[in-house]
């Protein structure tokens, strides 16, 4: 990059090349100047002058020099990724999951809050709160601290944050998630898909990271899809690529009924009895039968893995459904892996292998498959992302950058 400016806007300048440290800061650990000067093609100079301006705004710090070091050592410089905190937060049909991170995306602390399918909305929205409030309070932050919040949810979304439609959850269907959150927090919340969400959480640190097309599979008590096309989220013109368990030929909305049922065990399904009992017995029994149709599922898997034949076909019938609309997907893309998260990404041992041979039977050319490792905890990484993703959106954006305590609040 020329650090000759045309036109004399030196503040764009001072931005620009600000940016390209930062940037270059938080791909890697730590960096000298020397290293920072060859990495930005900007001169020692200039790096030096961007490095100061930065450490004294607060965005960079110096790294104390190791003990026991012959000569004088190198200054060593890295990226604050605590100078802010941004808030992922899935919102499930069973539980809510909310994970307070820092600005590299390292998760400080989580909160888990059960639900169920059939929860109204208020009483979902203030499960929303409780788990919010939560993960906040096991961080030691308020709303104030986060500079932003990534939310997933089931269903359908337009861009201001309302679910347009969700099937999973009929009480959520025009529920304003967006603006719930926005007075909530205080700040900007960006809402999103789970299934497009998984996607992004796979493409940003997990199966997918070093891939450009992928389809991503949400494997659960229901099932859903999201896509990365050319190493980006692909949403679609309307917000609803990916949808293909909407097709009934599609296999996906019979596939999880193999499942539910298999014979429950004898007594109150493990964990459940008293387990988040509150004053609606309403709730209480949903909660009850949410928790029973995952107790089931996992049985059938356990049975299955165990030896019972019955369970094992069970098992196959189910990826053979999930196979059919999976194979619709692949066809389409051509994808370079598809990747199986969710919930039941746990009994990877018993879904890769027979799903690889079901797309062998439909596909022209069958992908890699490879198994997510986030277990159900993928969906609220995506929903980091999103909001990780604003975040350097504004600092690209922002003509100064300043310190980081009034870019938190700009933002």
């Amino acid at each position: 990059m020329t650090e000759t400016p045309s036109g004399g806007d030196l503040s764009q300048l001072r931005r620009l090349n600000s940016l390209m440290v930062i940037r270059e800061l938080r791909s890697a650990p730590t960096l000298t100047l020397t290293e920072l000067s060859r990495r930005t093609g900007l001169s020692r100079a200039s790096t030096e002058d961007v490095v100061r301006e930065l450490l004294e705004n607060g965005w960079l710090a110096e790294v104390p020099a190791a003990s026991g070091m012959v000569g004088r050592p190198a200054r060593r410089f890295r990226f604050r990724a605590d100078a802010g905190r941004v808030l992922g937060v899935d919102i499930g049909g069973h539980k809510i999951l909310a994970l307070v991170a820092d600005l590299e995306g390292t998760v400080l602390h989580s909160a888990r809050v059960a639900v169920a399918p059939a929860m109204r909305r208020m009483e979902r929205l203030a499960a929303l709160d409780g788990a919010v409030a939560e993960a906040l309070a096991g961080a030691g932050l308020t709303t104030a601290d986060l500079w932003a919040t990534g939310v997933a949810t089931t269903g359908l979304v337009d861009g201001a944050g309302r679910v347009m439609l969700s099937e999973a959850l009929p009480e959520w269907t025009g529920v304003d998630v967006g603006a719930h959150l926005r007075r909530l927090v205080g700040g900007p919340a960006l809402v999103e898909n789970d299934s497009k969400l998984a996607a992004l959480a796979e493409s940003w640190c997990g199966a997918a990271r070093y891939a450009k097309d992928v389809v991503v599979i949400l494997a659960g008590l229901r099932t859903g899809a999201g896509l990365i096309i050319d190493g980006k989220l692909h949403r679609g013109f309307g917000n609803a690529a990916g949808e293909i368990g909407a097709l009934p030929a599609s296999g996906w909305i019979r596939a999880q009924e193999h499942l539910r049922a298999w014979p429950p065990q004898d007594g109150p399904a493990p964990g459940r009895a008293g387990a988040g009992r509150g004053a609606d017995p309403h709730a209480d029994k949903a909660a009850d039968k949410a928790a029973d149709q995952e107790a089931a599922a996992e049985a059938v898997f356990e049975a299955a893995r165990a030896g019972d034949r019955k369970a094992a076909a069970v098992v196959r019938r189910y990826v053979r459904d999930v196979a059919v609309g999976a194979a619709a997907l692949v066809l389409t893309l051509d994808p370079e892996l598809v990747v199986v998260g969710g919930g039941f990404s746990r009994s990877a041992d018993l879904i890769a292998e027979p799903l690889r041979r079901e797309l062998d039977r439909w596909c022209i050319r069958t992908p890699e498959v490879r198994i997510s490792e986030f277990g159900d905890e993928g969906v609220a990484l995506g929903a980091l992302r999103l909001a990780l993703d604003y975040v350097d959106r504004e600092l690209r954006e922002r003509r100064e950058l300043g310190d980081p305590e009034h870019f938190s609040r700009r933002v």
